[in-house]
């Protein structure tokens, strides 16, 4: 484990600025993700001080008393330094085919998929996720099970097309990961 000390007033106020300057000025080796630094984008995606988040919307403490301690996400294998190798989770993201599925052609760009305003509300509160993985790596059912369980960001995502009226595999096969919530979350959505 390394230490860096940053000084603050020659620093950005969240730690992904800090990151970058200890990258920058100290360890050019130190390896993380980052790219669009307004928390859209999910790829600083860390553990810091024991809570999974992004580096980019964290705050630094001015405490300048207290140590910042970063891992990477847990439960996932480490490439290097702090970047989690997430093939796994865009592995069972993918199998839960995560796009508007018809049961006839459209002519996209041509025609458009009407919903009504409380179909559209439906939506609300699931397309939101970015797919950081913080959510997965914090859930003890995903640290156990994830050869079975997708976990809460791919079941999200999951839903999120069974909730949508202009997707019409929401019954199939295709879509069959909520059954898989219920044999390891007791969860109320």
């Amino acid at each position: 484990m390394d230490t860096y000390k940053v000084n603050l007033d020659e620093c950005g106020p969240m730690v992904l600025d800090a990151l970058m300057k200890i990258k920058n000025e100290q360890d050019p080796s130190l390896t993380f993700r980052r790219s669009c630094r307004e928390g859209i984008c999910g790829s600083c995606s860390m553990n810091i001080g024991g809570t999974n988040t992004l580096a980019c919307i964290s705050r630094i403490d001015p405490d300048t008393s207290k140590t910042i301690k970063i891992y990477p996400l847990p439960h996932m294998y480490v490439v290097k330094d702090l970047v989690p190798d997430m093939t796994h989770f865009f592995e069972q993201y993918a199998s839960v085919q995560p796009w508007l599925q018809r049961e006839e052609a459209i002519d996209y760009g041509k025609e458009q998929l009407h919903q009504t305003v409380e179909d559209r509300k439906k939506l609300d509160g699931l397309y939101e996720c970015i797919l950081c993985a913080c959510c997965s790596t914090s859930c003890p059912s995903y640290w156990w099970n994830s050869d079975k369980y997708l976990g809460p960001a791919v079941l999200l995502q999951s839903y999120r097309w069974l909730a949508d009226s202009r997707d019409h595999k929401n019954q199939g096969a295709t879509r069959k990961s909520w059954q898989i919530l219920f044999q390891f979350t007791d969860v109320t959505l």
